[in-house]
């Protein structure tokens, strides 16, 4: 049978809202912190804190440091993951949410290499660390929160909730420094426009934080707490009482990491640098696909409920493979519109598989375990996915100078995702 929440009375149905708006705002706010050095590391950290006569060489470094706040997951993954189990769900979105947000801020403040040299770079990987980790153990609450309030015939929906984080966040961090470079000029921008996306983060954060406050503990925490039923171990615990589990959640979410990164963050240095397009057909090209993301998730883990978690996904992974080898050559031609497009299609694919991905991955574990399994099958697999990504498309293409490498790289990923998702339980839906 499918692994079952803990039978318990269901909460009133504005506490459900409740719940999905909370964990919606928090991974929204934390994940437009972490777009915002997405794109500013594509577009801005290259010159100001990693100068170079060759800019792929800037782009590259720039990259790493990208690479560093998803290195830095696991440790939250760890650590939060652990306490979601031991102290509750609540209380570690209320940190991970202030980590994140404080980091973010400090970015903003930073001075670059001509008036510090090497100590801005060094105070910008640590700040970058410090995203990662509060990303780390935000994810594995966020679902839970959402979800183990909810009934299980629509846990797909309700779970999708933290999944709509990313796209919001990202459409978010987009559309201001979008707005910034608009306004600004190049000069301005580079000397502290950028910033103010990344100071904004205070009043988001702010904003996030009284909404967490004011909620209640699931219901699912609360049983375990009053049956004594929680984890006295809990990592220990997933490692060696459901490693199958823990293998086939990170399987499942190198792909859409790996998609995720071509879409969103390779595409605006290949179109800007390889294709010579102006950065702003990029970036809309993200922002569009985004903004049908926060339609498209929700109902991809709708789907999920009535027809199955595997063929969604399945589907999406199989779209996201082939895709590339259509995008690229279509591009070539410098046509503004057929990037444009481009970049959407290729987001449609990533809600796919994005949309069923926090249901299937949490329902793999016992709820005893749900928040620690969650959280470290979504920090592994973002180290050897979404880590490495922007740095290995970039060197593919630097090296093999084709689109081909990049290409086979995500199918590689893809395949990687199907035998995670031919692992899960197969009475998980």
């Amino acid at each position: 049978m499918t692994q079952a929440l803990p039978a318990t009375a269901r909460p009133p149905r504005k506490d459900l809202i409740k719940a999905f708006v909370a964990s919606l705002s928090g991974t929204s706010l934390e994940w437009y912190d972490f777009a915002a050095y997405s794109v500013a590391s594509a577009l801005v950290f290259g010159q100001l804190f990693f100068p170079s006569h060759d800019p792929l060489s800037g782009t590259l470094l720039a990259f790493s440091t990208y690479a560093v706040g998803y290195v830095s997951r696991p440790l939250g993954g760890f650590v939060f993951g652990r306490l979601g189990d031991v102290l509750g769900r609540k209380q570690v979105l209320v940190i991970t949410l202030l980590v994140t947000g404080i980091s973010t801020v400090f970015i903003g403040l930073l001075p670059t290499h001509d008036q510090v040299g090497a100590l801005g770079a060094v105070l910008l990987v640590v700040l970058r660390f410090a995203q990662g980790v509060g990303i780390g153990g935000e994810w594995g609450g966020a679902v839970l929160l959402s979800s183990e309030f909810g009934s299980e015939k629509h846990r797909g929906f309700w779970a999708s909730a933290a999944q709509i984080g990313p796209p919001a966040g990202n459409l978010m961090a987009n559309g201001v420094l979008a707005v910034l470079a608009a306004t600004l000029t190049q000069e301005q921008f580079m000397s502290w426009g950028w910033r103010v996306a990344f100071l904004l983060s205070a009043v988001l954060v702010l904003f996030g934080m009284w909404i967490r406050v004011k909620l209640e503990e699931t219901p699912v925490f609360k049983e375990l707490q009053e049956k004594g039923e929680q984890a006295g171990a809990p990592v220990r615990e997933v490692f060696t009482r459901e490693p199958r589990a823990l293998v086939s959640a990170i399987l499942s979410r190198v792909g859409p990491d790996v998609l995720y990164a071509l879409f969103t963050v390779f595409v605006l240095t290949y179109a800007t640098q390889q294709l010579d397009m102006p950065k702003s057909w990029a970036v809309t090209g993200v922002m569009l696909g985004s903004t049908l993301q926060l339609v498209l998730m929700p109902l991809a883990g709708a789907l999920s409920d009535r027809i199955g978690r595997r063929k969604i996904y399945a589907v999406g992974a199989i779209g996201a493979g082939v895709w590339p080898f259509i995008f690229f050559p279509m591009v070539q031609g410098g046509s503004a519109t057929l990037l444009v497009v481009g970049v959407i299609v290729g987001l449609v694919w990533h809600a796919l598989m994005y949309g069923p991905q926090a249901a299937f991955v949490s329902e793999q574990f016992s709820p005893a375990l749900r928040s620690t399994g969650s959280s470290l099958a979504y920090t592994l697999a973002g180290v050897v996915g979404g880590a490495l990504a922007p740095l290995l498309f970039t060197s593919l293409f630097a090296y093999f100078g084709t689109w081909v490498a990049p290409a086979a790289y995500l199918v590689a990923t893809c395949v990687v995702t199907l035998i995670g998702l031919a692992l899960g339980r197969r009475d998980a839906q």
